[in-house]
């Protein structure tokens, strides 16, 4: 946000997606909220554009736009409303609702994991863009004959499915080994159900799907439903990717 004018803090800090003006004014009055290096326990203090501020140590983003990311779970829908099923708008607090977020790109229903929510439509395109191929891994679990170094090879050189009434090349994508029932597929595009599919494609079945990793940001830990803002330096990384 850009002020031309002060602000209380209570107020831009809940903008920024801190938490709801009475949890950051919880946090505020624990000292946990500083201000160009002092701790300041008043909610009703004046802050400008200006001001250096942090949270727990960490800047606070207090830009017009929001960045997040979600821990999304199974069987949640990648939208931000839905008359039948549970979505991902459904984790956004309240305070949130009018922020015009919006998630980056879709995870399936049964995908997990690492899933970027914004309001900077710009960014949202350019991650999502063919044209700068930002990579996303996911960790697969899957059914079936261990994949085999020739698979890898051959991912690794873009393959083209045959599971539709057309035929539909890939781009070249990466596959590391884990065990054998897991592996990692890192990809640079974002074909319909393209994990599955190059699963599918060599005769195997996933049993679990997770993104762990978009570009930049990393997703090892799993704690489903979990939200959290994005730090100055994680959205200072994404978009030096573009």
């Amino acid at each position: 946000m850009m002020y031309n004018r002060s602000m209380r803090l209570d107020k831009l800090l809940a903008n920024s997606g801190c938490g709801s003006r009475s949890a950051v004014r919880k946090m505020i009055g624990s000292g946990k909220v500083c201000v160009n290096g002092v701790t300041v326990k008043d909610p009703q203090a004046n802050v400008s554009e200006e001001d250096d501020i942090t949270l727990d140590g960490a800047p606070v983003n207090t830009s017009t736009y929001l960045y997040f990311v979600l821990d999304k779970p199974d069987e949640v829908l990648t939208a931000m409303e839905d008359t039948r099923h549970r979505c991902v708008g459904d984790f956004i607090p309240d305070h949130l609702k009018g922020k015009h977020l919006s998630p980056v790109g879709r995870l399936d229903y049964h995908t997990t994991g690492l899933l970027i929510i914004t309001n900077d439509g710009s960014l949202n395109h350019a991650l999502t863009s063919p044209k700068y191929r930002i990579p996303k891994t996911y960790r697969v679990e899957y059914e079936g004959d261990p994949v085999t170094d020739d698979i890898v090879n051959e991912v690794s050189l873009g393959i083209t499915l045959k599971d539709m009434d057309h035929d539909v090349p890939l781009a070249p994508a990466g596959i590391e080994i884990i065990d054998s029932k897991t592996c990692l597929i890192t990809l640079t595009e974002g074909k319909t159900h393209e994990v599955r599919r190059i699963i599918s494609h060599y005769g195997r079945q996933v049993v679990t799907l997770r993104r762990i990793r978009l570009g930049t940001l990393t997703m090892d830990d799993q704690n489903p439903g979990f939200l959290r803002p994005l730090t100055t330096e994680e959205i200072q990384s994404l978009k030096a990717m573009l």
